[in-house]
């Protein structure tokens, strides 16, 4: 049984942890604030603009740019894999990772090679005790502040790579805001560019099919879709960067709270310890002055 001093030493360190746990989990909390507001505001506007360039494309047709051309033969995919720079988040990371290495041992099983493109230190570094072939990597994004001119310069070495066909497709993986209790691993292909179809169904008597706007453009589409398209893997990017990082701050809230309740669990455990071996160091001290009282009656 524990002696009273080191129960007591084990109390003090555990309360010491509960104190650093409680605070990252305040600062947690205050960094998902502003990182949710964020995502939030943006995920209207990346809406609006997948919409609209919806309907220039279906204007243009598939021919109007290179990056609507879907290559009848895959030989090389590009995964931007999105992670954070620190830890103690859970299986935030992990989750990430496990991903990424599951599609790309499914792209590899159809004999296409795989690359990487790294945002965050976890993700480069298991790309590094893997050998697997980086392109390039981003440190300090996720879980910080960081502006579109990030996602801007990272989607123009990418839209670059795809059109000199050193890859045929790309993809991010990244982290799905869904709640504070719960984010989702998804892998999105962003090059070629195929979810800006159009979404008319050919049944044009159906009312609940979803309705794609009818936009008037100046100059005309298949102009404006030179400029738009390259954007288009901006913001699919930005949003992605900014997905992961409001939830990497959740992940990090929910594992601090979790770890705070654990440390305060393990406080009333050791107090209980340390009242038991309190008591029965006093219990043995009484029957010592008993016995001694006893013997000297005796």
């Amino acid at each position: 049984m524990a002696t009273l001093k080191e129960v007591q030493t084990k109390i003090g360190s555990v309360k010491k942890t509960r104190q650093i746990t409680k605070a990252m989990n305040m600062v947690a909390t205050s960094r998902l604030r502003g990182a949710q507001q964020n995502m939030d505001r943006f995920r209207p506007y990346a809406e609006k603009f997948e919409e609209v360039l919806g309907s220039l494309a279906e204007k243009s047709g598939e021919e109007a740019s290179p990056l609507l051309e879907v290559r009848e033969e895959v030989e090389k995919v590009h995964i931007v894999l999105c992670t954070s720079d620190r830890g103690l988040c859970a299986g935030f990371n992990a989750n990430l990772i496990s991903k990424a290495e599951a599609f790309k041992k499914e792209k590899e099983a159809q004999g296409i090679d795989v690359v990487f493109t790294n945002f965050g230190k976890k993700g480069r570094d298991w790309c590094r005790n893997n050998n697997m072939d980086r392109i390039s990597e981003h440190l300090g994004v996720v879980g910080s502040t960081f502006g579109f001119n990030v996602a801007s310069t990272a989607a123009s070495s990418l839209v670059e790579g795809f059109l000199s066909g050193s890859y045929d497709e790309v993809y991010v993986v990244y982290a799905e805001f869904v709640s504070i209790a719960k984010q989702i691993p998804v892998a999105k292909q962003i090059l070629p560019i195929t979810s800006v179809e159009s979404s008319e169904p050919e049944d044009k008597g159906d009312e609940d099919a979803p309705y794609l706007a009818e936009h008037i453009c100046e100059p005309p589409a298949a102009e404006l879709l030179g400029i738009l398209l390259p954007k288009n893997v901006s913001v699919q990017l930005f949003g992605a960067l900014l997905e992961t990082s409001t939830s990497e701050h959740a992940a990090r809230m929910m594992a601090m709270d979790n770890a705070t309740n654990a440390c305060s669990d393990m406080i009333d455990e050791l107090t209980l310890a340390y009242n038991k071996a309190r008591q029965a160091a006093i219990t043995a001290e009484l029957m010592d002055i008993v016995g001694g009282a006893e013997a000297l009656k005796g």
